[in-house]
């Protein structure tokens, strides 16, 4: 059973920059595709970014985060992190770290069988 748990969240102002880290267990985690969405109250999960296990593997990212956020991640210490630049109150959710089994890159929230428990983002204007 893969376990993730999310750090590093917490209040920012606007335009500032935040990493959130997510730590893996149980589970063969370089074989995993990582990646992280976000939610609000009531409102729909949303895409924010994965990468695959391959080296050298292409990140993928929403639409709203794109040239913002980066996703890297640590195959020897289980690992994954985002990155977040020029943060805007929009940003502002919980994030979650997500994994599934696969050498693609999911988008879709039904595409990952694992989930952490969420660290609060705000971002303040």
């Amino acid at each position: 059973q893969v376990q993730l748990v999310e750090s590093g969240g917490g209040l920012v102002q606007a335009g500032g920059s935040l990493t959130l880290s997510c730590a893996a267990s149980g589970g063969s985690f370089s074989t995993y595709a990582m990646g992280w969405f976000r939610q609000n109250p009531g409102k729909d999960r949303e895409f924010v970014a994965a990468v695959s296990w391959p080296v050298g593997s292409t990140p993928s990212y929403g639409a709203s985060v794109l040239g913002r956020f980066t996703i890297t991640r640590d195959n020897a210490m289980h690992m994954v992190y985002l990155h977040m630049h020029s943060l805007k109150p929009e940003d502002t959710a919980v994030y979650y770290c997500v994994a599934t089994r696969t050498g693609r890159v999911p988008r879709l929230s039904s595409e990952y069988a694992y989930w952490g428990q969420g660290t609060q983002v705000t971002v303040s204007s």
